[in-house]
């Protein structure tokens, strides 16, 4: 279980990323919740990645 608790925080950015990737093959360029909802996804999975491997060390 420790496993998947350090690797969250990265599974966590890379799903923020595929949906960055599909909005834009999906044409919602123009949505900034999209965009703005990944970015805030993506930081919050650096926090928790740095968090989570600090306690788990």
């Amino acid at each position: 279980m420790n496993g998947f608790l350090k690797n969250l925080g990265i599974i966590i950015i890379v799903l923020a990323a595929i949906v960055l990737v599909l909005s834009h093959f999906l044409g919602w360029n123009n949505i900034n919740a999209v965009q703005f909802g990944s970015l805030g996804a993506m930081i919050a999975g650096l926090v928790l990645y740095i968090w989570l491997n600090k306690k788990y060390e």
